[in-house]
């Protein structure tokens, strides 16, 4: 499965263009499922140092990412380029029409 998560508001508070305080409850569910080995993208509108703060403060709480604001590998050969569009089975994000937690629950 590929999920593909927002970082202000959802991985975080929302306090652009600071961190907010992190969702540990998001962030232990998402390392557990790439532990299981679903893939991550990490799908934000920062760019630059606040993506690099972004990347960083995720990799502090032991989360990494299989992309970042891009697709993965196997999607981007499969279509012969990199959409605008992340394709992924999951969406989370703070504007989403569901809470995270629903959707996490429907995909187990």
């Amino acid at each position: 499965m590929i999920i593909a998560v927002d970082f202000d508001g959802t991985l975080c508070e929302e306090c652009w263009p600071e961190i907010g305080k992190p969702n540990l409850k998001l962030i232990g569910e998402l390392i557990y499922r790439r532990s299981l080995g679903d893939r991550l993208i990490l799908w934000t509108c920062r760019s630059g140092i606040q993506l690099t703060q972004a990347v960083f403060f995720c990799k502090s709480y032991g989360l990494e990412f299989d992309a970042v604001n891009e697709n993965l590998p196997d999607i981007i050969e499969k279509y012969g380029n990199d959409s605008r569009k992340i394709s992924a089975d999951i969406y989370i994000d703070d504007r989403s029409e569901k809470p995270w937690v629903t959707l996490l629950e429907k995909a187990v």
